[in-house]
């Protein structure tokens, strides 16, 4: 195969995938969880009280990262982690209701930024990355997938391999998790199925759909050793969105210093802001109306819809590299004008907390802080492609593409491939 110190292009890796034994756990679908920055405390408590070997335990540990090396180490003396015995690529497959989503799972060659092979459109903070370099740094793994989308379409041989594998093969694996999605895994062990894959992806760019601290921890892993290695690579997910067109959600913020009524009032010095009553969907319906920027905010005293942002203030809050797509997005009036200018707000991780996609949930936990609850429109998948195309990025927490993977059934180990 393909090494990335030597092929420029996009190149997926077979490797000897780490997964549970399902003879040893009570079930995939409770020893498995969302990615981990989808879990909250509340969740967090909740896997770990359900399952003694979930995956939250590895990805999330609740002393320090030597904990889940350790514990990593453990489930696999003890069988309760196995590693197969040959390397593959994975076809996976996400269902969930009538939304079919399939894509190949391997070890993706790791570029640095400026390569134009794989394409961030979001910011990243260094926070989370030092957190998660400490974790892959201690325990030599890539525990869970990144998720990458490419344009294959029709003349897609990595495409039609992936479909004829789900569609006329037994899985190796089947899981339904609690969310109402049912995972299928195969492996392609055929070097030679492998190899019209490597060629297939070799001239090909992905976007970064979700994962982008993580993938930038890849790149710091690469940087940290010399000389080629398991580093070279990381784990990930990737999905012709040609064929498995994205869903792509929005992320709500919530800002748990700033009264609603605080909010409304200096929200006025650029928006019109209309009050539409105490009822949640009747305030979505409201939000989901408008094609142009606008943002429904919510707390003890109902709800407010914000709309016509004034030109020249939105003009003056951007900056004068980004482009005219940029300046359009939502998330760039949010971060640049809304949050900064009007509120006065310092924009990170403690002033302005993310929720994905549950606008009831942010709401309730505005409401428990006496603060403000943001709600938007998702991106549009144009725009954000756009964007990354141009070199730009979205500010951060922007886009939530799915369906995401599910962490746990596949992982990857340094010492594996």
């Amino acid at each position: 195969m393909p090494d990335v110190t030597t092929d420029p292009g996009l190149a997926l890796r077979p490797f000897r995938a780490v997964r549970y034994d399902t003879s040893q756990v009570s079930s995939l679908a409770s020893v498995t969880s969302p990615p981990y920055d989808l879990i909250d405390e509340e969740s967090l408590a909740r896997f770990m009280a359900e399952e003694p070997h979930n995956v939250v335990r590895l990805i999330l540990p609740q002393e320090d990262y030597r904990e889940a090396a350790q514990t990593l180490r453990s489930w696999l003396a003890s069988g309760i982690l196995t590693v197969d015995d040959e390397p593959a690529l994975y076809v996976y497959e996400e269902i969930s209701g009538a939304v079919v989503q399939r894509g190949l799972i391997g070890a993706v060659g790791v570029h640095e930024e400026g390569s134009g092979v794989i394409l961030p459109h979001e910011h990243v903070y260094p926070g989370p990355v030092r957190d998660r370099l400490a974790l892959m740094s201690a325990t030599e793994a890539n525990l869970e997938p990144i998720f990458l989308l490419y344009e294959g379409g029709a003349g897609s041989a990595a495409g039609r391999l992936v479909d004829e594998i789900a569609s006329s093969l037994p899985p190796m694996l089947e899981a339904s998790t609690g969310d109402d999605v049912r995972h299928r895994l195969w492996a392609i062990r055929d070097p030679a199925e492998q190899a019209k894959i490597a060629e297939d992806l070799r001239g090909r760019q992905a976007l970064i759909a979700d994962g982008h601290h993580r993938y930038a921890t890849y790149q710091a892993l690469r940087r940290r050793y010399a000389g080629p290695g398991p580093w070279d690579y990381g784990l990930a997910l990737l999905v012709d969105s040609v064929a498995y067109p994205p869903r792509l959600g929005a992320i709500h913020r919530v800002l748990p210093g700033l009264p609603l009524s605080e909010a409304v009032r200096n929200a006025k010095a650029a928006f019109r802001v209309e009050p539409v009553g105490p009822d949640l969907p009747a305030g979505l319906d409201r939000l989901a109306a408008h094609t142009e920027t606008a943002f429904l905010l919510g707390g003890e005293d109902g709800f407010f819809l914000l709309t016509e942002p004034d030109p020249l203030q939105v003009e003056r809050s951007m900056p004068e590299e980004s482009s005219d797509r940029w300046r359009r997005l939502d998330t760039a009036v949010l971060h640049r004008l809304l949050i900064p200018r009007l509120w006065g707000i310092e924009d990170n991780e403690s002033t302005v907390r993310i929720v994905h996609h549950d606008a009831a949930r942010a709401v309730a936990k505005a409401r428990r802080a006496g603060g403000t609850a943001v709600i938007l429109n998702p991106l549009k998948v144009p725009d954000v492609l756009a964007v990354a195309t141009n070199g730009e990025k979205v500010p951060r927490k922007s886009t939530s593409f799915g369906p995401k993977p599910r962490t746990g059934l596949v992982m990857r180990t340094f010492a594996t491939g």
